[in-house]
């Protein structure tokens, strides 16, 4: 095996590269520990030399900031966490590092069943959907093309609270790269899965994706292509996707017809005649899986190729919507977190008590959580949730959980776990039941970390009393709620709810 001088290397004073996971022609993907974070895992991108130039540097920083924004909107999105450019001029970019499967090599191994391919091409297309509505960016919206759908640019990973989770990798590198200067005469993308304008080197709309979600629906319920070129040379694709029709499904397959018609239109030849959004193809998408899910939960049996339904009784949120203000807790503004049990589990939440109108305000809101571990004078973790609403602002529900205390330790452990956790509403006017719950997920670092940190809790000294180490907590995150505010406002886009974590 050859020598990596990556190997062990310090990127940027932070990240320490550990091992190659991946390598293309856009670049190489390192295993890495961020060391600012304690040894949090994540991955670093670093974009091949032969395809950039130094008047890339501004254009790099701009597009790495937009994919940023993006993917702390969706959860379909990889997210990226870092950007920058080495000693080198190399750029590079700092993504989550997941455990997962690429579509293509699920694929590999077999076509989809329907109820798991209606649930994993709803999950892209609401990546799609996020992503063409477009980022605000200075002001501007700013749409996102991906122009490189493909499934090895797919990534299918096991989440502990949502079940099958499916998220898109690599959004507007392609774009990127493309307008480099040096890449005018230059085709970028994936020769059988480009719409025909693509390959014409025509600019882009989002019913260019839709076109190679076309192509890679196809090929998740048939393992073949829906089109076959004479040779697969650029000439004999672009011949392929402008003129030869796609191959009809074999009737064996039992595709229902609204689904068969929905890829049909997909891979229409003229951008016009397919879905002119990702919306489309959810509102097509929604009635399928409610037949495959009607009555029946949606989680998977990871131990099965298939997807294994079972009878479902009450939902978290509906036993969340029962709930009653505890009586030892005072009738005021406060936030406290408490666990919830039932039959099959134990869930996290967070409580609070707020006017009537503040509630009704955060309904529709960018939801921001973040977790602080101070270590000594005693182990404490700051708990820090925003609702952020661009009309009526931030509303801050932070607490804290004392690690020395066995409750502290469950609680840490079961976020951890999870990766998420309810926000219980109560009114001051009528405090009797739960007015409203959200949900709000935690990065998959964060839940590491938390899960690590009630674990090497256990073994820490105390040094001094609780307050002490919650009054440092305090003053961290008055100097972190600036930046926290300015990431949240970022992001917002009226109308819409976020469920963002930070890293």
């Amino acid at each position: 095996m050859a020598y990596d001088p990556n190997y062990g290397r310090l990127l940027a004073n932070r990240y320490q590269l550990i091992e190659l996971v991946g390598k293309g022609a856009m670049g190489r993907v390192y295993r890495a520990e961020d060391t600012l974070l304690g040894g949090v895992t994540v991955a670093v991108k670093f974009l091949s030399g032969a395809l950039l130039n130094k008047k890339m540097r501004e254009r790099f920083e701009r597009e790495a900031t937009i994919c940023a924004l993006l993917g702390e909107k969706s959860i379909h999105v990889v997210r990226v966490r870092d950007y920058g450019v080495d000693e080198d001029d190399i750029p590079f970019y700092v993504m989550e590092f997941l455990e997962g499967e690429s579509l293509s090599d699920l694929l590999r191994k077999q076509s989809l069943p329907l109820p798991r391919f209606v649930n994993m091409v709803r999950q892209i297309s609401l990546g799609l959907q996020a992503a063409h509505k477009g980022i605000k960016f200075q002001n501007e919206i700013c749409p996102i093309i991906h122009r490189d759908i493909k499934p090895s640019n797919i990534l299918v990973l096991q989440d502990p609270s949502l079940g099958e989770l499916v998220k898109i990798l690599d959004f507007g590198i392609a774009k990127l790269i493309q307008s480099s200067s040096n890449q005018t005469h230059s085709f970028m993308g994936t020769l059988a899965y480009c719409s025909p304008e693509q390959m014409e080197g025509k600019e882009l709309d989002s019913r260019s994706d839709i076109y190679s979600l076309g192509v890679v629906m196809y090929e998740m319920l048939t393992n073949e292509m829906p089109i076959v070129p004479e040779t697969h040379s650029f000439g004999g694709w672009y011949q392929a996707h402008h003129h030869v029709e796609p191959s009809p499904f074999d009737p064996s397959l039992k595709i229902p017809s609204s689904l068969s018609a929905l890829i049909v239109k997909c891979l229409a030849k003229a951008p016009s005649d397919r879905p002119q959004s990702a919306a489309e193809i959810l509102d097509i998408l929604e009635p399928l899986e409610k037949s495959f899910s009607k009555n029946r939960s949606r989680r998977w049996d990871s131990g099965k190729d298939d997807r294994t339904f079972v009878d479902a009784g009450p939902t978290i949120d509906d036993l969340c919507g029962k709930t009653k203000w505890p009586s030892d807790k005072p009738r005021q503004k406060i936030v406290f977190p408490r666990l919830i049990r039932t039959k099959e589990a134990v869930f996290a939440t967070l409580w609070t008590m707020l006017g009537k109108q503040d509630i009704e305000n955060r309904l529709v809101s960018t939801r921001y959580n973040q977790f602080l571990f101070l270590t000594s004078p005693h182990p404490m973790v700051l708990w820090i949730t925003v609702l952020h609403n661009q009309e009526y602002g931030p509303r801050w529900l932070p607490c804290y959980l004392d690690l020395k205390t066995s409750a502290g330790q469950r609680m840490a452990r079961i976020l951890g776990e999870s990766g998420s956790y309810r926000i219980l509403f109560f009114a001051l006017e009528d405090p009797k039941r739960c007015q409203n719950v959200l949900k709000s997920t935690i990065d998959p670092t964060q839940c590491k970390m938390l899960i690590k940190w009630a674990d090497d809790s256990q073994g820490m000294r105390v040094t001094a009393s609780p307050q002490i180490s919650k009054n440092v907590l305090k003053k961290e995150f008055e100097r972190l709620k600036p930046k926290i505010l300015m990431r949240l406002e970022a992001v917002y886009t009226t109308g819409s709810a976020t469920d963002l974590s930070g890293g």
